[in-house]
């Protein structure tokens, strides 16, 4: 309290100033004490928000930066944020300290302090005071203010190497309490390491490019194949400003691994070129090629020293086929395939090989089924985390992350504190910088732990970080650039690393996979969805002359339709599995028979044509024409029998009729069945089923066609035998009288007769 009455300018005797000071320190001992039983009050009303913040509570400390975040001998750190005044009353007489603290040890200490919330004398240190101090007339109620101080580090108290408390306070007054006291509080922690250390922790940083799918299965009707995307999402996120954006530009210059998904790399290389948009019932022309062209430009740059994982294509959920897929028959071998086209994929669009050797299951953990699909498509290397395969030995260090596990296969134990160190929400400066501080100050923490062997640790960040958070790791990875008490290392070298013989090597048992990453999983029902789409495009692709144009687009969607980003979105997923299996009908639909009225033979024997219609960009082979009489005693086809077949081969765009020949022995109706089957015998499309009506010809019919015919031969005659007695009786050389007129008109042969080439012939319509 004296030291309050020194700043707020009470200029007394000495022997009264010692009076005053006594008396104010037997005075406020209650009200210290009702300030330290109310200081925890905030905290356990929480949840009552109709709680006025009372106590170190009333003014939120905001420490929106600290530089440098790792100082050294000879800086000036500098500290700047925002108070504001959350209780009712206007604080008066108030002031911005700096206090630095006690030394930490451990990563347990930096945790307990960093949960803290409240002020405590004794646990929170003095201000440093002087002219390190913000004086600040008056804080209304609900008024934000922003501050800045700096201090010489050498004014800060820091000895030996290690972390240490630092906090920001605001003291004040208020008009119910009208004593100096702390009224907020902001603490965070402060690395100090002014040399190279002896011994480095060696830090693997991965540095994840994923995305949401955003590709569909479908292509432009056209030759080139013009890929169609869901939506145009994807080009903001490529953009300067855009996360993806800000993920390349800021890991360009960072030691990382970057962990690529390849379905990233070939949606994005498909932007480059021309690609349609979903808009309603139809497609747009998408716009962002020049976006797309510099993503990839500027990743390429970046990417030039080869320290790149590609995970398998499209991020497929590992946990999900491990516990609802891998019984439906097919699904391994889809995570196989992406396996395979991964490296493909990376090396065609980077021009750089990348690893295909990691599988990393969502959050990192994983029990003996994730492992063993992981492992399934060939991976040696599992990317775990250290709450799921958890010490159990008693170690008082952390060791190093690689851990043989058995079968060939390393678990690479990702450090779970360093690994969420950047989950929240950073987009809001003073939390950011207390994640930024409190990263360094743990990895500060790990290099002291009591051990001399040389460690790698890994840091396993969340999937898709937000541009915010992609920020918040940039600043943690560049205080550490002068490798002070770490090293960088590439993930590769930290799987090859020498394991640590006492950290454990036993895989958690199924039953302790965390429940809420459980309930996010897949169903079985999807595994089914995929499993009948492959089926159908089996059956597609049989058929076609240029199998590939459906055969690798189709191949990546099913892919996509196992992606980790589909968890916590089921309905989301089930629409994508849909349109992907609609849209592969609807091709397939593209070759059928075409619908045939019924037909009627009237003969022993006629020709029943079926149409065929191809709508594909593409011929189609492979197929065979199966017809088949109902009743083949009445009706027989080409060979005698009820059934016949013929091969089909048609070009792009065309129809062909198929025609069979047909007998019949008796006159009625039989049902004919018409379908296409593949060469193996497996049915294509629908059947098509019509009527033949047999109306055989009969000895009278035969008769009275006879009849009629011997009738126009002697009208014929009988026509000839009256022209030539007429002329027989005209006198020769006859006087030019009125000409000739026949008897009988000849037949009209014109066009108008239905004879439209007017040779005489009928034309049967």
């Amino acid at each position: 309290m004296a030291e309050a009455a020194d700043i707020q300018g009470i200029t007394r005797s000495p022997a009264r100033r010692w009076l005053r000071r006594t008396a104010s320190l037997i005075i406020s001992a209650p009200l210290v004490a009702t300030l330290l039983a109310g200081a925890a009050a905030p905290a356990a009303q929480a949840g009552e928000t109709n709680k006025t913040p009372t106590g170190s509570s009333t003014v939120d400390v905001s420490l929106d930066s600290l530089a440098p975040s790792a100082p050294v001998k000879g800086d000036t750190l500098t500290v700047s944020g925002t108070l504001i005044n959350r209780g009712k009353e206007t604080v008066t007489h108030a002031r911005v300290d700096l206090r630095v603290g006690p030394r930490l040890f451990g990563r347990t200490s930096i945790d307990a302090s960093a949960e803290r919330t409240g002020y405590v004398p004794g646990s929170d240190p003095a201000a440093i005071g002087g002219k390190y101090t913000l004086k600040i007339a008056k804080l209304p109620s609900g008024v934000s203010q922003d501050f800045t101080l700096s201090v010489p580090v050498g004014k800060l108290g820091l000895d030996d190497a290690g972390v240490y408390q630092f906090g920001v306070s605001l003291s004040g007054q208020t008009s119910h309490a009208p004593y100096e006291q702390v009224l907020g509080i902001q603490r965070t922690f402060l690395p100090w390491q002014e040399e190279e250390s002896d011994t480095r922790t060696r830090i693997s940083f991965m540095w994840p490019l994923i995305a949401s799918a955003h590709v569909t299965a479908e292509t432009g009707s056209d030759e080139q194949q013009t890929p169609v995307f869901a939506d145009d999402k994807l080009a903001a996120e490529l953009a300067p400003g855009g996360r993806l954006g800000q993920m390349v530009s800021l890991g360009s210059n960072l030691p990382v691994t970057w962990v690529i998904d390849p379905d990233l790399l070939a949606a994005a290389d498909a932007m480059t070129g021309n690609y349609r948009v979903k808009s309603g019932d139809t497609t747009v022309p998408g716009k962002n090629q020049a976006v797309a062209k510099q993503w990839l430009t500027s990743l390429g740059a970046a990417v030039t020293d080869g320290k790149v994982v590609a995970l398998p294509f499209a991020d497929p959920d590992l946990a999900s086929i491990a516990h609802r897929g891998k019984n439906v028959s097919g699904t391994l071998s889809h995570l196989q395939t992406a396996t395979e086209v991964a490296g493909k994929t990376v090396d065609t669009i980077l021009h750089v090989k990348p690893s295909t050797d990691f599988a990393w299951p969502v959050d990192g953990a994983i029990d003996p089924s994730i492992v063993d699909v992981a492992t399934s498509a060939g991976a040696h290397n599992v990317i775990a985390r250290s709450d799921s395969l958890q010490e159990t030995g008693g170690l008082l260090y952390t060791p190093t992350a690689a851990r043989p596990i058995g079968g060939g296969t390393t678990a690479v134990v990702a450090d779970s504190r360093l690994s969420k160190a950047f989950e929240g929400d950073m987009s809001q400066p003073g939390e950011s910088t207390l994640a930024v501080q409190k990263f360094l100050a743990t990895t500060l923490a790990l290099t002291e732990q009591d051990t001399d062997a040389d460690r790698s640790i890994v840091v396993a960040p969340q999937r898709m970080p937000t541009s915010a958070q992609a920020q918040s790791m940039a600043s943690a990875l560049q205080a550490l650039n002068d490798e002070r008490w770490t090293q960088s290392l590439d993930l590769v070298g930290a799987a090859k690393a020498k394991p640590d013989a006492r950290a454990t090597t036993r895989v958690p048992r199924a039953s302790q996979y965390p429940r809420k990453l459980r309930s996010q999983e897949l169903p079985t029902q999807a595994f089914q969805d995929i499993k009948a789409t492959q089926a159908s495009l089996n059956s597609f692709q049989v058929i076609l002359t240029q199998p590939e144009r459906v055969v690798t687009p189709f191949g990546n969607a099913i892919n996509r339709s196992m992606s980790t980003s589909w968890r916590g979105k089921p309905l989301e997923a089930q629409r994508y599995r849909d349109s992907v299996r609609t849209y592969l009908q609807s091709l397939s639909n593209e070759v059928q028979l075409i619908s045939k009225s019924d037909v009627t033979l009237s003969g022993r024997s006629a020709t029943i044509p079926v149409t065929v219609q191809n709508k594909l960009l593409q011929g189609v082979d492979h197929l065979v024409l199966r017809l088949k009489s109902e009743n083949a005693t009445r009706l027989r086809l080409n060979n005698g029998g009820g059934v016949a077949e013929q091969p089909i081969r048609i070009a792009a765009g065309h129809s062909q009729a198929v025609k069979f020949n047909a007998a019949a022995n008796a006159n009625g109706q039989v049902q004919m069945t018409a379908q296409l089957y593949t060469e193996d015998g497996t049915p294509y499309g629908g059947k098509m089923v019509f009527t033949v009506k047999v109306s055989e010809v009969t000895p009278t019919v035969l008769l009275v066609i006879a009849g009629g015919l011997l009738l126009l031969v002697l009208a014929g005659i009988r026509m000839y035998t009256h022209r030539k007695r007429t002329h027989a009786s005209d006198p020769p050389g006859g006087d030019g009288g009125e000409p000739e007129q026949p008897s009988d008109p000849a037949p009209d042969t014109g066009p108008e007769s239905g004879d439209p080439s007017g040779t005489g012939e009928k034309v049967n319509r």
